[in-house]
């Protein structure tokens, strides 16, 4: 992507009247669509294309991205797209709000999307052919539901053997606590003695990389996409989150419970995520009538 390209839709932005906040988020999501391309290795003479649009929506819904969150990128584009056929950079509209925009039937709002039992299952195998790192942060995020966020930042003084529980950090500074599996702390256990105590030991995080004594998210999302590409299934760290409140859910453990677990909030969040089972959940039920 050529910078001025860049510079003169932004400036373009600016000139046609555009508040500094929504020029700002036109401008981020034209960027991710860019970076989006570079990390396909896709023709960089080709700025937009039908099928580059469309390939990025299908990763933003594998990724568990909100539909509001999309639709948004979705008319940044949009206005992208239009500017380049003004310019003459690309001959027609590849994007189409009537025919692109998601919409959300009544009754299905916020539904998640969850591994099923016989998923589950092919994961934890999968796991077993992983290296002692990456299966603690399989089991961590299918037993923990953590976020992605807090996973890598979880330090091994975080963890109490004792009382088999993980303090978890989490969004505004706030802490819980999740017990523990016997497994789980067994996976951690082994990385611990094994992998981790060769790597960065002056370190205070539990996950590191050959490079860093903190492993990054991108490089937990990476990891889970090629699970997923062996598997056959999108896979992505806050499916594993959704799938953890929602087992627990379907175990007869009570919503505040699981709100708690999940560090939401208030109530009302984890009702809104998780009062709509499943998609799969939903068919097998009217396939029982």
């Amino acid at each position: 992507m050529e910078i001025g390209i860049l510079q003169a839709f932004e400036q373009w932005l600016m000139e046609d009247g555009r508040a500094a906040s929504t020029v700002q988020s036109y401008m981020n999501d034209v960027q991710k669509f860019n970076r989006y391309l570079v990390e396909r290795d896709a023709d960089p003479e080709i700025l937009l294309s039908r099928f580059y649009f469309t390939s990025y929506l299908k990763q933003l819904e594998a990724e568990g991205m909100k539909v509001n969150t999309i639709n948004k990128k979705i008319t940044s584009l949009k206005v992208y797209n239009d500017w380049l056929v003004k310019q003459g950079y690309v001959t027609e509209s590849f994007v189409q709000m009537k025919r692109d925009k998601i919409r959300i039937a009544n009754g299905s709002e916020d539904e998640v999307s969850v591994l099923n039992d016989f998923q589950v299952d092919q994961f934890l195998f999968h796991l077993e052919k992983e290296s002692q790192r990456n299966k603690c942060i399989g089991y961590l995020l299918l037993y923990t539901g953590v976020r992605v966020s807090e996973l890598v930042q979880i330090q091994i003084s975080d963890i109490d053997r004792l009382a088999a529980q993980l303090t978890v950090r989490g969004k505004g500074g706030k802490y819980r606590q999740i017990p523990l599996r016997k497994d789980v702390l067994k996976v951690i256990h082994v990385y611990l003695q094994g992998e981790r105590g060769g790597s960065f030991p002056e370190s205070p995080y539990l996950l590191v990389s050959q490079r860093a004594e903190k492993m990054h998210r991108d490089a937990v999302r990476r990891w889970l996409e090629q699970v997923g590409e062996a598997l056959n299934v999108h896979i992505h760290p806050h499916m594993l989150r959704h799938t953890f409140c929602t087992r627990l859910l379907k175990n007869g453990v009570d919503i505040t419970t699981v709100s708690k677990l999940a560090g939401h909030a208030n109530l009302n969040t984890t009702i809104k995520h998780y009062i709509n089972i499943s998609k799969e959940e939903k068919q097998h039920a009217v396939e029982r009538l």
